[in-house]
C-alpha cells in the first residue's frame, strides 16, 4: 500500500478492490476496517548525476501531536541537490593480451630508403647508365613523340615576371596479372608542387569509378553481357590547359643552342595539379557528344541506350571498360573512342586496375581477383612469410590506446613501421574485392 500526500490518496495493491480518495477501500459490499501499514522504498541514486533528483516522502500514522509536527518540519516537497562525487574506475589487474603480435612488428622493421619494391630507376641518370639502359631510352622517346603528336608545348623565351615549373622523369615497369613486366614506361612529370593556387591552377579534383566496379561485374555476370576494355595512351596530354604554365625543357632532351629557353604548355601533363581534372572535362565533353549519359551518382559510368540495346562505359583514370548487350554497338562506340583519342584496344577484359577477371558464361560465374597485387602488398611490407589465417581477426582481440607508443624511444621506432601505408593498401583491397575484411580494417583505421 503506498499513501501520496500531495494527492491525499491511498492506494491499496489487491486482487479485488476500489479506490476511493476518502480512504475507505473495499473489496466486497460490507465496510471493514483497514490497517494501514508503512512500506519504505529503498530508491537507489546514482553517484554521478548532478541533476537536481526529488525523493519520495513517506507519511506514518502518528499517536500524539508532537510527533505530527516534527515529522512536518522534516517533510517537504522540497528537491535535494546530489553532490558530485569522484567516480572510482575499476581496473583489471590481468596481463593485457595484445591483438597484435610480435611477428607484425618483426616483419614490418624496415629502413626509411627500402619502403617498397624497385619499380624502375629513380633518376635520368640512373636509367641510362643502368641496366635496360636503352629500353628505358626508347620510353622516353615515345613520350616525347605523343607529347610531340598531341601539340602539348611550345618552346619560347620566358616571359617578364613568370615563373617557371620544373619537370622530371618517372620510370616504372608495367606488369601483367602474374606480376611479369609487360613493358618498359617513362613519363616526363611536372613538379607541380611548386604551383600557386589561384595563379598556375584552379580545380584540382577528378572523379573515379572504383566503388561501383562490383555493381557493374555483378550486371555483366547475371545478364551475360560483352565486357571488353580500352587504355588511353597518354590520356593526361588530351586536356587542354586554360592556365599560362611555363616548365623547363626535360633532362637529356634539352635543344641545342636553345638551353635557356622554357616550353609553353598548351595542354595538361602528368605532375600538374590541374591535369586530371582537365582530362575528365575533355572525356566527359566528348563522350556526352555521342550519345552517352552520365550517371547522377557516380560520374564516372556512363550509359547508352538505344531502343533495345545499351552499354556502359567505366572510366578509371585512364582504363575504360565496356559492357554491352550488342557487339554492334561495342564496335561502333570502340571505334568513337579510337577516332577520337589514341587508344590501346584491349579486347576482352582479364585484368584491370589490378584486379584479375575470371569468367565461365556457360555456368554464369564471374570472379574477381587482386592476388598480384595482395602478393605486392606482403612483400613490400615484409608479410610474404608470414603464416596464413582463415579469419581477419579472431575473437575477443581488443584494440586499444595501450598499444600506442608512450614514449620517444617507440615512436622513434614506429617511424619505420608504415601503418599508415599498411592500412591504406588494405583498404583498397577491401574496397575491390575483399568485403570480408572491412571490420578488421576498419578496426585498424582507429589507430
Amino acid at each position: 500500500m503506498f499513501y501520496y500526500p500531495t494527492h491525499n490518496t491511498t492506494i491499496v495493491e489487491t486482487g479485488n478492490a476500489r479506490f476511493i480518495e476518502n480512504g475507505e477501500t473495499s473489496g466486497s459490499e460490507a465496510s471493514r476496517n483497514v490497517e494501514i501499514k508503512e512500506v519504505r522504498v529503498q530508491v537507489p541514486i546514482a553517484s554521478t548525476s548532478l541533476s537536481r533528483v526529488g525523493v519520495p516522502h513517506i507519511v506514518e500514522t502518528h499517536n500524539n501531536q508532537e510527533e505530527q509536527q516534527i515529522n512536518d518540519l522534516e517533510v517537504n516537497n522540497e528537491p535535494i541537490v546530489e553532490q558530485p562525487q569522484e567516480i572510482v574506475l575499476r581496473r583489471s589487474h590481468r596481463d593485457r593480451k595484445f591483438a597484435i603480435s610480435n611477428d607484425y612488428v618483426v616483419n614490418l622493421q624496415e629502413s626509411e630508403n627500402d619502403l617498397g619494391i624497385d619499380n624502375g630507376p629513380i633518376s635520368f641518370s640512373k636509367a641510362i647508365n643502368g641496366d635496360n639502359s636503352y629500353k628505358w631510352l626508347d620510353a622516353m622517346k615515345d613520350e616525347l613523340k605523343s607529347m610531340a603528336q598531341n601539340d602539348v608545348c611550345d618552346l619560347m623565351e620566358l616571359l617578364e615576371g613568370c615563373k617557371r615549373v620544373g619537370c622530371k622523369w618517372v620510370f616504372k615497369t608495367k606488369r601483367d596479372s602474374q606480376g611479369n613486366i609487360e613493358r618498359y614506361k617513362a613519363r616526363l612529370v611536372a613538379k607541380g608542387f611548386t604551383q600557386k593556387d589561384g595563379i598556375d591552377y584552379k580545380e584540382t579534383f577528378s572523379p573515379i569509378s572504383k566503388d561501383s566496379f562490383r555493381i557493374i561485374m555483378a550486371s555483366v555476370a547475371h545478364y551475360d553481357l560483352e565486357l571488353h576494355q580500352m587504355d588511353v595512351k597518354t590520356a593526361f596530354l588530351n586536356g587542354d590547359l586554360e592556365e599560362d604554365v611555363y616548365m623547363d625543357q626535360p633532362v637529356g632532351f634539352t635543344e641545342e643552342g636553345k638551353e635557356h629557353m622554357v616550353c609553353k604548355l598548351k595542354r595538361s601533363i602528368y605532375g600538374l595539379k590541374q591535369a586530371s581534372w582537365q582530362w575528365y572535362l575533355k572525356f566527359n565533353d566528348t563522350i556526352v557528344s555521342f550519345g552517352f549519359k552520365e550517371n547522377t551518382v557516380d560520374r564516372c559510368i556512363y550509359l547508352k541506350v538505344s531502343v533495345s540495346k545499351f552499354i556502359f562505359l567505366i572510366l578509371y583514370v585512364d582504363d575504360i571498360l565496356l559492357a554491352t548487350n550488342d557487339l554492334g554497338l561495342l564496335r561502333e562506340t570502340k571505334r568513337f573512342l579510337s577516332n577520337n583519342f589514341e587508344m590501346k584496344d584491349m579486347g576482352e577484359a582479364y585484368y584491370v586496375m589490378g584486379i584479375e577477371i575470371f569468367r565461365d558464361r556457360s555456368q554464369g560465374l564471374l570472379g574477381l581477383s587482386q592476388n598480384a597485387y595482395i602478393n605486392k602488398v606482403l612483400e613490400r611490407f615484409r608479410m610474404n612469410k608470414c603464416s596464413a589465417s582463415p579469419i581477419p581477426i579472431q575473437k575477443g582481440d581488443k584494440f586499444s590506446l595501450m598499444q600506442c607508443p608512450k614514449n620517444d624511444l617507440e615512436r622513434k621506432q614506429m617511424e619505420n613501421i608504415p601503418y599508415a601505408s599498411v592500412v591504406g593498401s588494405l583498404m583498397y583491397a577491401q574496397t575491390c574485392t575483399r568485403p570480408d575484411i572491412s571490420f578488421a580494417v576498419g578496426m585498424l583505421g582507429r589507430y
